[in-house]
């Protein structure tokens, strides 16, 4: 009785002490994260026992969470399918030691049914931008201290498609989605700005657009670029994509290897092709989908033995994530480390003996995140416009840097042939038209802005030159403010130009007027301010420092903090530097509302 009575007490005892203790992921306390992934939607009850960094395998994706009603109107549910939510959540359960990873913001699958031509008719570039933008903000809305965030997946074009469904709608010699036929392609590209070819290489410019609306959301996220067959048959030209991502000034912070293509890979060839990535890219690398699919134990363990210490102790790759690690609950065959009744595989039992011992080899030096610093934009004759003459519509400011810098915003496409280099480094359609150059391929929502210099403030007149095959309009802004009437104009050929006339009210002194297409599709030649006032330009004018006007206040990021009230430039500037709200020093920039330029504010703390 005795002997059965303390068996019972030490059963109870262990049954305490179990419920209590938690184990530790393998890589805790380590240099980076060793992750994996939900198990058939769901987080089980052993993902803290060996892991400390988890992706929804299908729950973040797009088409998961972004719905619209019979009205069109978006909807956003992120505790469906494989919850988004509980993802973030169990990172959050242990915040500084588990890590979540937000996959993905845009990717050519997975992607909502009513983006596609096939499925909804009626969609057209300007609703795709309005879906992307509310996209885009629901999940800032939702996540705003994200990690990790993958912005764009599997974009690399390879031959004569990109690595997953991007494609337009069939036109001419631009085919349907070879992945997705049913889809009948997306505007996604066009909405996020296309994708010029320059000398024969593509220029990505709708993964740059990702990744700057990304960055002003998440000014502290680490931004990734994700992308398979990286470390072997597109490898060449996933280098080449980043190289001109980053060219083009894209804020990426890291260059994510799926390395879905690693079985039986070499040890000395994994390593060899992961530096020259590196190297020629200048990016740290995460390992963000690794597997092994091998039925042969032994073999399966090699390939991690070989290839799992080199990340580990690489201090240019930021992390790893296994996808997956019950067999039978993968995406692809035999990738599973263990059985769903908890037994071990070969490799997992090596990957748990590997971090046992080896815990403090672990090296990580990619902290940091690709900090773009603010660069006001210019006018593109160096000198801002007098008004004296015709402005031609293509000779819109030179973009500068930073959030609300950019200087134009463009989606958009059409058939006709663009020239391509006279404004070489920007997404804008140009063409070859009217006896010169016309901007072009204007949806709603385009528009391009132009620094300008006003001698007298009044009311004048402004007159456009466009076409359009039906009707367009055009409307002028300074600031937010629309200072302009409404300039429409319906027209039968985009060959034929005719002039548009309306008001427009200036106030003096050097600010940026805003051409926005209200109504689209209309291309545009010139427009020209004329009336009295406009014909004495002397010195440059600048606005009195006796009256009150707002500023936009921007961090070292460009992403804006807030707005102040001030005299001038001067006092806002020492309103700024007084402010209790600037916790750290460095630049940060003022932003005039009503006029558009900006100043820089050194602040010291």
């Amino acid at each position: 009785m005795t002997k059965i009575a303390s068996t019972a007490i030490k059963a109870m005892a262990f049954a305490l002490f179990a419920s209590q203790f938690t184990f530790a992921a393998l890589a805790d306390g380590g240099a980076k994260f060793l992750g994996n992934i939900t198990t058939n939607s769901q987080i089980r009850s052993d993902m803290g026992t060996y892991w400390n960094q988890i992706t929804n395998e299908n729950g973040c994706k797009w088409g998961s969470i972004h719905s619209v009603d019979n009205s069109g109107k978006s909807k956003f549910n992120f505790n469906g399918f494989d919850s988004c939510e509980n993802g973030y959540k169990w990172a959050k359960e242990k915040p500084g030691e588990r890590h979540f990873k937000f996959h993905a913001l845009i990717w050519g699958s997975q992607k909502p049914d009513f983006l596609c031509t096939a499925k909804n008719p009626g969609i057209t570039v300007e609703k795709t931008k309005q879906y992307i933008i509310e996209w885009f903000d629901a999940v800032a809305a939702k996540f705003p201290d994200l990690e990790y965030i993958d912005v764009v997946n599997e974009a690399i074009w390879a031959g004569n498609n990109y690595h997953s469904g991007y494609n337009k709608p069939a036109n001419g010699a631009e085919g349907i989605s070879t992945d997705d036929p049913s889809c009948g392609g997306t505007y996604i590209i066009d909405a996020l700005g296309g994708d010029r070819v320059v000398n024969g290489k593509h220029q990505y410019d709708f993964v740059k657009t990702a990744f700057e609306m990304a960055r002003e959301r998440w000014p502290e996220a680490k931004l990734i670029y994700n992308d398979y067959n990286t470390l072997s048959w597109q490898m060449n030209e996933g280098i080449e994509m980043i190289q001109t991502l980053l060219a083009n000034g894209a804020p990426i912070d890291f260059y994510g290897q799926q390395a879905h293509d690693c079985k039986g890979m070499s040890k000395s060839d994994f390593e060899s092709k992961l530096t020259k990535i590196h190297n020629e890219t200048g990016l740290p690398l995460l390992i963000s989908e690794y597997d092994i699919g091998e039925a042969d134990d032994q073999k399966q363990k090699n390939d991690y033995a070989n290839q799992i210490p080199f990340m580990w102790e690489t201090e240019w790759i930021g992390g790893i994530t296994i996808w997956g690690y019950i067999n039978g609950a993968t995406w692809a065959a035999n990738t599973g480390i263990m059985e769903s009744n908890g037994s071990k595989r070969a490799a997992m039992v090596w990957l748990e003996d590997y971090f046992a011992k080896n815990l403090d080899k672990g090296k990580n030096t990619t902290g940091s995140i690709t900090k773009i610093e603010p660069e006001p934009q210019t006018p593109f004759k160096g000198v801002a416009f007098d008004l004296s003459a015709k402005i031609e519509a293509e000779d819109f400011d030179i973009p500068g840097k930073g959030v609300g810098n950019n200087s134009y915003s463009v989606s958009g496409s059409c058939d006709d042939t663009w020239n391509t280099e006279y404004r070489a480094g920007t997404s804008v359609s140009i063409g070859e038209k009217n006896g010169g150059l016309v901007l072009g391929c204007n949806p709603t929502g385009n528009y391009f802005q132009y620094t300008i210099n006003v001698a007298q403030a009044g009311d004048y007149t402004v007159t456009a030159n466009v076409a359009a095959s039906g009707t367009g309009s055009i409307v002028f802004k300074v600031g937010d403010k629309v200072v302009s009437d409404t300039l429409e104009y319906t027209g039968e050929s985009w060959s034929d130009f005719s002039t548009v006339t309306g008001n427009i009210h200036l106030e003096a002194g050097e600010q940026i007027l805003t051409l926005e297409i209200s109504k689209g599709y209309i291309d545009v030649d010139w427009f020209e301010v004329t009336g009295d006032g406009l014909n004495a330009i002397g010195q440059k004018v600048h606005f009195d420092n006796n009256t009150l006007q707002d500023y936009y206040v921007f961090d070292m990021q460009g992403v804006r903090m807030g707005l102040i009230s001030a005299y001038g430039f001067d006092a806002a500037a020492e309103m700024l530097k007084s402010s209790s709200a600037i916790k750290a020093s460095g630049i940060y920039y003022l932003r005039s509302r009503t006029t558009g330029k900006m100043q820089s504010v050194r602040i010291a703390r």
